[in-house]
């Protein structure tokens, strides 16, 4: 364990293991007995007292305590305080035991915990005991654990537990759990503004000066490095949430075609939308995940609408209903509509208690977005079944013209105003960055440090993501190149970790491409084939061959209609679920490993051309790269799969279970998933089943139903 290399057992070590595992199954089987049968008393408890002395990781006879005092509390009525002392004491010297075996048992801790909180035992004596341990071990997690709680317990003023920290920070500072303890402690008195502890900014700056000392004496040690980036983001994360894009975008005039392709004078391919469904989607993304979002924290304003007919929800959803990204959708088709004529729509998001970030803070502003709905007639001439196949070849897509760029659709942030407080912590924030940035300069001339070298990109990318913010659709990524190379440098350097240093690199990258019109627009490319719409060039934002492993920036292409993701190494499509306007999509030749890793794409009700060929599913029994979680309940794809949807359920629907919940839900016309290990002609029938409006299967026209 921990890189140290085992050593064969000597005969005398294996006789008195196997000794010890012989009184360990006696002890066991007595105690499961008196468990079963609910034997409670002196004999029976001592039992589980011998067994938890041995393995104190036996949680089922920490359980059974647990039932054994409260049994003989109530057995023969009130019991005098001598008596509950009594019986709490004997449960406390029963966990110091445990705990002399292992001074990390959970089992034991907990117990301690429960013992406690009955009430009767000596707080005091419980601090004098911490000490003790702490003295014998001052970095082990669970005693600082236990003593967050009996602070509480006690009311120990947090400040004076602050102190506490230091004080022990001093005496080492290589302490993951100190350095930890008072990240808790001072994030709950920077929440609650408690006195000393306000304005936030001069505090964050006293306690750079404590980490540097950290950080500086030894880099190489990491105990200093964890807590620095907890005040790192501290520093750089805005508390309240905020509205950091929409679509429409404000200002813009969106030019709808209804079940076909548009007639008429061609119009700008960035604002043009098709849909067959008679909807629009109006879309909401915040810079953290939200809840409550609903028709009385947004007011939509429009012939479409009276507001209160429109259900907001959630994309992307955690186990709070939260998400970065919401969606309602107008109703156009159930009004008559002049085709000569553009309709306004605002939508206001005030300052509500509704909306809501899962730390506890409320909305930072206020916002208006003003655009115009066109609806122009419809062209019949192409159906469904007349629809020529999407060849994602580049021989079908051409350069964008550079007097396309103002049209392109990013969002205008500067209308949500900074007033004089949030400029001034801008400016702090600046400061204090700009200072660490030079720092770590220092530190990277003077040794090769990998987590200074980490830091640094964290530092660079923090500091042009304030100056965005401050500056809006005025401030360039000026980083971004130096933080591609120090990523690049780390997967040289650190290759076990090289993995989350691709993942952030695919982020920075993606931020570069998206940061404005200019470097955007190098990406967008015309369709030049025959596509779902012919008023327009249908505009594909190519992202192809750039190594990603990780989506985002999101929010600036929240107006994308076709996206060419191809050739990357994705193994996940967290994010896309919030490209409401998504119609065709090309993620062949990925790492996805499974059809769970396609969950986020039910979101997308315009999705029509999906390519996933060339992927890995069906080669893995267990995605492990779709959750890195500790447990199947801590994430929510497939939350919301209903398998009693379908009447018949064959072999063939319960051998590609997944792939029925996932194309299910999908109103494809054009499909691709050749070169998987899954396919098969078996496969490819489901599928036919599964999606009725399905024309074009691995590059072949299905016969018409």
């Amino acid at each position: 364990m921990h890189g140290r290399p085992r050593k064969a057992p000597k005969p005398e070590d294996e006789a008195a293991s196997a000794a010890k595992a012989a009184k360990l199954r006696t002890l066991q089987s007595q105690f499961l007995h008196n468990h079963h049968h609910h034997i409670y008393d002196k004999e029976a408890v001592e039992v589980s007292a011998k067994l938890l002395e041995i393995n104190p990781e036996f949680y089922t006879a920490w359980n059974y305590r647990k039932l054994a005092v409260d049994h003989n509390l109530s057995v023969s009525g009130p019991a005098s305080d001598a008596d509950v002392h009594s019986i709490l004491n004997e449960e406390l010297r029963v966990v110091e035991a445990a705990l002399r075996q292992n001074f990390k048992s959970y089992g034991a801790w907990h117990h301690r915990k429960w013992v406690l909180s009955k009430g009767h035992s000596s707080v005091d004596h419980e601090l004098r005991l911490l000490d003790r341990f702490q003295r014998a071990d001052s970095r082990n997690f669970h005693a600082w654990n236990y003593r967050r709680f009996v602070a509480a317990l006690k009311n120990i003023p947090e400040v004076d537990e602050l102190k506490y920290t230091t004080d022990m920070i001093e005496r080492n500072f290589s302490n993951y759990s100190a350095w930890h303890n008072r990240s808790v402690i001072l994030s709950s008195l920077l929440k609650r503004k408690s006195e000393g502890f306000f304005p936030k900014e001069r505090i964050l700056s006293e306690e750079y000066e404590l980490v540097h000392q950290a950080i500086f004496t030894d880099p190489d040690d990491q105990s200093g490095w964890f807590y620095y980036l907890w005040l790192l983001d501290q520093t750089v994360k805005l508390d309240a949430p905020m509205l950091i894009s929409s679509w429409p975008a404000p200002c813009s005039e969106v030019v709808v075609s209804v079940n076909g392709s548009i007639a008429g004078t061609p119009v700008l391919p960035f604002i043009n939308y098709r849909t067959d469904m008679g909807t629009i989607p109006i879309i909401l993304y915040f810079n953290q995940a939200v809840k409550g979002v609903n028709s009385s924290a947004v007011t939509v304003r429009s012939v479409f609408t009276d507001n209160t007919d429109l259900t907001w929800r959630p994309l992307s959803t955690n186990k709070d209903s939260a998400s970065q990204a919401w969606v309602a959708y107008l109703n156009i088709s159930d009004v008559n509509v002049d085709t000569s004529e553009t309709y306004p729509v605002e939508v206001s998001v005030e300052h509500s208690k509704d909306i809501i970030s899962l730390s506890g803070f409320h909305l930072s502003h206020s916002f208006t977005s003003k655009y115009a709905v066109c609806i122009n007639h419809v062209d019949l001439r192409h159906t469904e079944e007349d629809m020529e196949v999407i060849s994602w070849k580049d021989c079908n897509f051409q350069k964008c013209e550079a007097d396309l760029q103002e049209s392109i659709p990013i969002p205008l942030l500067d209308h949500l105003g900074i007033d004089k407080d949030q400029a001034v912590a801008f400016k702090w924030r600046e400061d204090i960055v700009n200072n660490e940035i030079a720092l770590f300069r220092e530190l990277l001339a003077e040794t090769n440090c990998k987590i200074g070298k980490l830091t640094l990109a964290r530092l660079l990318t923090a500091l042009d993501k304030i100056m965005s913010d401050s500056i809006p659709n005025s401030y360039q990524e000026a980083h971004c190149e130096e933080v591609l190379d120090l990523y690049r440098d780390l997967m040289k350097l650190d290759p076990p970790h090289s993995q989350y240093y691709k993942d952030q690199q695919s982020l920075a990258l993606l931020c570069q491409i998206t940061s404005n019109r200019e470097d955007l627009l190098r990406y967008c490319w015309g369709y030049q084939g025959t596509a779902p719409s012919d008023g327009g060039r249908l505009i594909c934002v190519r992202l192809n061959n750039l190594s990603l492993t990780q989506i985002g920036s999101i929010g600036c292409l929240l107006w994308v209609q076709m996206l060419d993701l191809s050739n990357n190494e994705l193994g996940s499509l967290d994010g896309l679920e919030a490209l409401q306007s998504l119609s065709c999509l090309n993620l062949s030749n990925n790492k996805l490993r499974s059809f769970t890793a396609l969950d986020p794409l039910r979101q997308l009700k315009s999705l029509r051309v999906l390519n996933v060929s060339h992927n890995e599913i069906g080669e893995h029994s267990i995605d492990t790269r779709r959750h890195l979680c500790s447990s199947p309940l801590s994430h929510t794809v497939g939350s919301d799969w209903k398998l009693g949807r379908f009447p018949v359920i064959d072999n063939n629907m319960v051998k590609h279970w997944e792939a029925c919940i996932i194309f299910k839900d999908l109103n494809l016309t054009q499909l691709d998933v050749i070169g998987n290990a899954v396919v098969d002609e078996d496969f490819k029938l489901l599928l036919c089943k599964l999606m009725p409006r399905l024309r074009w299967l691995d590059g072949h026209r299905l016969s018409k139903i």
